[in-house]
């Protein structure tokens, strides 16, 4: 029976697996409330995890079925984590087979993710279970530890004392889920940048569906997926297969925050919801690689669009998110197009709304490529058309480097409503 509320506290091993058995139903309309664990750098130093980050176990939503797309509006986002450690990577070759994120190996027992233990603390503290090696398949090149202070408006980066005070109670200051078997970043006690003051703006780098063939969770996406291709690991696929299969859910793009609404694709019957890797801020691109992993409590509510068969997500941001060009046109700027149009002879002005197609690959021009594509099909207007609108109502942002964007601009509202999306976007924004 579906419930109207699922409350999610279960965790996976860091593989979105169609054929696993859901959580739920949540009934259509109805609302997740997950507790979610931190993201990259822990899952990236506990090989146990096999996807490179530990999200929620997906979410069975009634009357979804594939080709439908499913409507995730985020309603909170609140951060309970008070301490945590970030920044950019080198991998250890030898502590990893093909890819340090998904096949972390023991280097002395030669066992593929292997369970691991923590002794004491700094960088070479997580060891093999079985044998003692030394087995993180990643390090810090430039690392920090931050702090927050009590409403999580700011956060400072701690010198080496304050970050050895934090590492002995690592879990308890990232508030780490109980299911989660993740080594706690903290615990490497990072201090490189000290004495910086950040503020907070969190938001959601993993929401989504559930790919139709098993996938490593931070390869969900046609950046990080393009490693999967001919992998020497259990979870390689071919190109063709990644094109299909994926669903895009991991997008590190700073603007799926509360307020937001993300519309993605079904390719699996109920559409598997599923959420984690909150950050607790970014700019544009986490050009750095990684950024504020957090603990949160995040609660969304889902709703059908049926038949809307879209092959990647389409994000209605806030309005103080979108570009400049691409926020909606108020009723006196509309009025004077009318009143120009009047001017020469012209009186049929357009209707249009925003709207932000996600696009990914393998680099940038890769990715811009895909959101264009993405706009055209399902809006039925040429490629070359969805570029002038970018160019004069919109724009193209980086979400994550290397190949993640937002193709953002005002589409005709004729348009929106033959595609079926002009009704969700009508409750996000008032439109003349």
């Amino acid at each position: 029976m579906s419930k109207e509320t699922v409350f999610v506290n279960e965790l996976t091993d860091g593989i979105l697996n169609p054929e696993e058995k859901m959580l739920g139903p949540v009934k259509d309309g109805g609302t997740i409330v997950a507790n979610t664990a931190p993201g990259c750098w822990g899952p990236m130093i506990t090989p146990a995890i096999k996807g490179g980050h530990e999200v929620t176990k997906p979410v069975f939503v009634e009357n979804a079925k594939v080709g439908d797309a499913i409507a995730i509006y985020i309603k909170s986002v609140n951060v309970t984590s008070t301490v945590t450690s970030s920044g950019n990577e080198r991998t250890v070759d030898e502590n990893f087979l093909g890819d340090p994120f998904i096949a972390g190996q023991c280097p002395n027992c030669g066992i593929l993710y292997p369970k691991t233990k923590l002794e004491g603390i700094g960088p070479d503290s997580v060891k093999c279970a079985q044998c003692g090696e030394e087995i993180s398949p990643f390090q810090f090149t430039n690392g920090y530890t931050m702090a927050f202070d009590e409403d999580k408006s700011i956060g400072i980066t701690l010198n080496k004392d304050g970050a050895y005070k934090a590492a002995k109670k690592a879990r308890d200051y990232m508030s780490i889920p109980d299911g989660s078997i993740q080594n706690p970043i903290v615990n490497f006690a990072p201090h490189n940048i000290t004495g910086t003051i950040s503020r907070l703006r969190p938001f959601i780098g993993q929401l989504g569906t559930t790919p139709s063939k098993p996938t490593p969770d931070s390869h969900n996406a046609g950046d990080f997926g393009a490693a999967l291709i001919d992998a020497p690991h259990e979870y390689a696929f071919t190109k063709d297969e990644l094109e299909k299969h994926k669903t895009d859910g991991h997008m590190d793009i700073n603007k799926v925050r509360e307020g937001a609404i993300l519309i993605c694709p079904v390719k699996v019957d109920g559409g598997g919801v599923y959420v984690g890797d909150v950050h607790a801020m970014q700019g544009n691109g986490e050009i750095a690689g990684h950024t504020c992993d957090v603990s949160a409590v995040v609660t969304l509510k889902v709703k059908v669009i049926k038949d809307m068969n879209i092959d990647g997500p389409i994000l209605l941001p806030i309005e103080e998110d979108l570009p400049y060009l691409a926020k909606p046109i108020t009723e006196k700027e509309f009025e004077k197009g009318k009143a120009l149009g009047e001017k020469w002879d012209f009186i049929d002005i357009e209707s249009t709304a925003p709207i932000s197609f996600i696009g990914t690959g393998e680099n940038l021009n890769m990715a811009i490529d895909n959101g264009l594509s993405r706009a055209s099909n399902l809006l039925r207007l040429s490629v070359p058309e969805i570029k002038n609108r970018c160019t004069i109502n919109g724009s193209i942002e980086i979400g994550r480097a290397p190949g993640t964007v937002t193709v953002t601009f005002l589409a005709p509202v004729n348009a929106l409503k033959k595609a079926n999306i002009f009704d969700i976007i009508k409750e996000q924004y008032k439109i003349y």
